[in-house]
C-alpha cells in the first residue's frame, strides 16, 4: 500500500474510535511503537497520520509523551450583528473576547503595526496606490492554540496620530475609536471563501495540511469603506454562523 494510502488508514481507523468513544478525551492514544507494529507502517508515516488527527483538533501531542484526544472543541464564531454591536463594544467585549467569554476558552493575541502603500487595497478605500495605510496583524489564540490570523487595514488619512496606530487601541478596540473620531459605522460585509494555506500561514496557525476559512470584512462610514479585516482561520477549528430575519 503506497505510504499516503497507509497513513490515512492509520488516521481513519484512530479517528473512528474516537468518533465511537472508544478513545476519549483524555486518553492517550497507542504509542508510535504499537502503531508501527500493528499497521506494518514506517515511524514516518505513523507520525504523519498522528499530524493529520492533531491538525483535525482531535489530538494533542505532547513530545516525549505521546498523543491524548482532546475534547471536541469548536471556536463559534457569534452572529455578526451580536458580536460587532455597539453595546459590546461599550462593555469592552471585542468579538474574540466575546466568544472566548461564551464558549469558555481563554483568549490572548500577539498583535503588530505597520504602515504600507495601499497598494491592492487602494480601490476598496477609494485612495491613490501610492497613499499609505495603517497595518494591524493579529495572531488570535484559544486557550495558547493559533486558531485566527487577522490583518486589518484603515487608511492612514483616518489613522494618523491615533490610537488606531497603537498596539493596544483601548477599550471597545478599533471600531470604538473610529466612532469616536466620528466616523460612524452603518453597514459590514463580509466575503467568506476556502483555500488551501500559504507556508506564512500554516507556520502560524500550526497546521500541516487541510483547508482554511478566508473572510474579508468590509467595515463602512456612510458608504466609505473605513477598515478591511482579512481573516484566515483553521477551519478544522473554526465555525461560521450567520443568522437573519425571515421575510
Amino acid at each position: 500500500m503506497p505510504a499516503a494510502a497507509k497513513y490515512r488508514e492509520i488516521a481513519d481507523a484512530l479517528r473512528a474510535q474516537i468518533d465511537a468513544g472508544r478513545l476519549a478525551a483524555g486518553d492517550r492514544l497507542p504509542t508510535e511503537q504499537a502503531l508501527i507494529e500493528q499497521y506494518n507502517a514506517s515511524r514516518s508515516t505513523v507520525r504523519q497520520a498522528l499530524q493529520e488527527l492533531r491538525d483535525a483538533g482531535l489530538v494533542e501531542i505532547r513530545h516525549g509523551v505521546g498523543a491524548f484526544v482532546l475534547p471536541p472543541r469548536l471556536v463559534r464564531r457569534l452572529d455578526s450583528r451580536e458580536r460587532l454591536s455597539r453595546a459590546r463594544r461599550q462593555r469592552n467585549e471585542g468579538a474574540f473576547l466575546a466568544e472566548a467569554a461564551e464558549q469558555g476558552f481563554t483568549p490572548a493575541s500577539n498583535v503588530k503595526v505597520w504602515f504600507e502603500p495601499a497598494g491592492d487595497f487602494a480601490e476598496i478605500f477609494g485612495i491613490a496606490e501610492t497613499d499609505e495605510v495603517c497595518v494591524r496583524d493579529r495572531v488570535m489564540r484559544a486557550d495558547g492554540r493559533p486558531v485566527m490570523v487577522a490583518v486589518s487595514r484603515l487608511p492612514r488619512e483616518i489613522s494618523r496620530g491615533s490610537a488606531l496606530e497603537q498596539v493596544d487601541t483601548g477599550p471597545g478596540g478599533i471600531f470604538a475609536r473610529l466612532e469616536g473620531m466620528g466616523y460612524e459605522l452603518t453597514e459590514h460585509e463580509e466575503i467568506v471563501r476556502a483555500r488551501m494555506p500559504d507556508a506564512d500561514e500554516r507556520r502560524l496557525l500550526d497546521i500541516s495540511s487541510g483547508p482554511v476559512l478566508c473572510v474579508q470584512r468590509r467595515t463602512y462610514s456612510h458608504g466609505r469603506v473605513v477598515e478591511v479585516n482579512n481573516m484566515t482561520m483553521a477551519a478544522t477549528l473554526y465555525e461560521l454562523r450567520y443568522a437573519w430575519a425571515a421575510e
